[in-house]
């Protein structure tokens, strides 16, 4: 019953941690493109951050955990987007910002699901004795 409980347990503080990270290190990415290069630059920078940082998080917060892997990969997302949120002040959002808040969700989802199933090929290896 403990390992039952275990295993469904989400694991919120790393989530946090991930999806804050994700967008601070895209914030940080998207201006340091604009700076060097121009604003159709920072643009696509924006729509490909969005869709990977929340992956590469996930990934992380998929070491850690058993199950629910697409779940909480997709709460980092969330994360991300609230806190995108808080930090804009809930401002109105051009169009591309809004879809980069649903590819957010949909990277983290995709690295939820790919701890998924690098944890069942390692735990499904037989291991040498």
């Amino acid at each position: 019953m403990v390992d039952t409980l275990k295993a469904a347990r989400i694991s919120w503080g790393r989530m946090v941690v991930a999806g804050v990270l994700a967008e601070v290190i895209l914030f940080v990415i998207v201006f340091s493109v604009l700076c060097v290069f121009n604003r159709r630059a920072f643009l696509i920078a924006i729509v490909v951050g969005s869709a990977i940082l929340p992956f590469l998080f996930s990934l992380w917060v998929g070491k850690r955990i058993h199950s629910n892997f697409v779940l909480q990969g997709a709460l980092v997302g969330v994360v991300a987007v609230l806190f995108y949120v808080i930090v804009s002040r809930a401002r109105p959002e051009p169009t591309l910002y809004v879809i980069s808040h649903g590819l957010k969700i949909l990277g983290g989802m995709a690295g939820g699901l790919t701890a998924a199933i690098r944890k069942r090929l390692v735990t499904s290896v037989p291991q040498p004795q």
